[in-house]
């Protein structure tokens, strides 16, 4: 009896990007891509109409990054799959896509045979984090406070220079709502101010930079 073929939804906010990784992942006859999205809001509502195996999900894109859709697919799909490609290689990138439920984390110049075994992996239940990653392991004392996806939300787009209005558009949200959630942030983190906060985002490897 037949395998039945792994289906895949890539998630890539460039369209050659997205071809490229489409010819790679078909050239193998066990994998079929059945979507492709161009950033996290619409890989969150393609994930949950075709109900893909595997998410192959670039971590750096605009509004959501792949942490925080990852976040929104596992919530509605937690047997999903998610596997992140991105260009960061730093240990706080990996932990924050790992904390969000992701299966896999690979770096984007992976080879081609790496990404097809890394997907055949990650849908057969296994963990899979690309060799040339460092080590993990937080420094002591060190770990960032654990915010919600709503606030990650807000954050990434805090980081890309939006302002609250801008934010409250973006997430269907009140004014007012995108300020209690700026607030809880800061508080959360113990920072006072825009650009600390961005400073400290990106070296925590929270959101992805614009």
């Amino acid at each position: 009896m037949t395998e039945p073929q792994i289906s895949v939804l890539l998630v890539d906010d460039h369209s050659l990007v997205r071809r490229g990784f489409r010819r790679m992942l078909e050239d193998d006859p066990s994998i079929i891509v059945v979507g492709e999205a161009e950033d996290g809001h619409q890989a969150v509502q393609l994930a949950a109409e075709l109900h893909p195996r595997v998410v192959v999900m670039d971590f750096a894109m605009p509004s959501m990054n792949g942490a925080v859709a990852a976040r929104h697919i596992l919530r509605a799909a937690p047997d999903t799959a998610i596997l992140i490609l991105s260009m960061h290689a730093e240990a706080s990138y990996v932990r924050t896509c790992l904390e969000a439920g992701a299966r896999g984390y690979i770096l984007k110049n992976a080879l081609d045979l790496e990404m097809v075994d890394a997907v055949k992996q990650v849908a057969a239940g296994k963990m899979v984090l690309d060799q040339r990653l460092g080590a993990l392991d937080p420094p002591a004392g060190q770990s960032p406070p654990q915010l919600t996806t709503r606030e990650l939300e807000v954050l990434q787009l805090i980081v890309h220079g939006k302002s609250n209005k801008e934010i409250a558009i973006v997430l269907s949200l009140s004014v007012n709502t995108v300020a209690v959630h700026r607030a809880n942030i800061m508080q959360a983190l113990g920072i006072h101010n825009t650009a600390e906060l961005v400073v400290y985002a990106i070296r925590q490897g929270l959101v992805s930079i614009p």
